[in-house]
């Protein structure tokens, strides 16, 4: 097994815990918050999609899905175009609310379709490139994927808890 197939194996893992996590939920399931200050599966959801959005378009180049399958115009959040949700406030973790959880499931789609075909691109070599070198020691692509992927699966189970936590009550 390469490791691009690594990659591409844990980067469907999120997209089907996303799809578990938020399918059959009603808008009030999605925006509900287990505490004043805490986040929304909505939220949730929406920032690990526009984290893996900025961050794979960035590595490899490519424009985000955000902007040019209009996921932007579609979610009308009031909120900068490059806003993926890192040091939000409470209040403006609350503006990020959605109809339905197929936008949410279709923007995360939208993002892993484009998200797999970078991956399916990648030669052993690529992993090493350096793609961030505001760091010390630069960030290699190998690490964005491996920090991307950790960063989403994070977030993706806490929206599962807090379904969890939806279903229990």
């Amino acid at each position: 097994m390469h490791a691009k197939d690594i990659l591409i194996d844990g980067f469907s893992r999120i997209q089907e815990e996303v799809h578990a996590t938020v399918e059959g939920l009603a808008p009030d399931d999605l925006h509900a918050r287990p505490g004043p200050d805490a986040n929304s599966i909505a939220w949730l959801v929406w920032h690990l999609t526009r984290v893996q959005d900025d961050h794979i378009a960035d590595a490899f180049g490519l424009d985000q899905v955000w902007l040019t399958q209009d996921f932007r115009k579609a979610f009308g959040l009031d909120l900068p175009p490059d806003d993926i949700g890192y040091g939000h406030t409470s209040a403006q973790v609350g503006k990020v609310r959605v109809d339905s959880g197929d936008l949410l499931t279709g923007y995360y789609d939208a993002v892993h379709a484009q998200t797999l075909s970078a991956l399916r691109e990648l030669a052993a070599k690529d992993l090493e490139r350096v793609v961030d070198e505001r760091w010390d020691p630069p960030v290699t692509l190998a690490v964005r994927l491996v920090s991307v992927l950790s960063d989403d699966l994070q977030h993706v189970g806490q929206a599962a808890y807090v379904r969890g936590l939806l279903q229990s009550a």
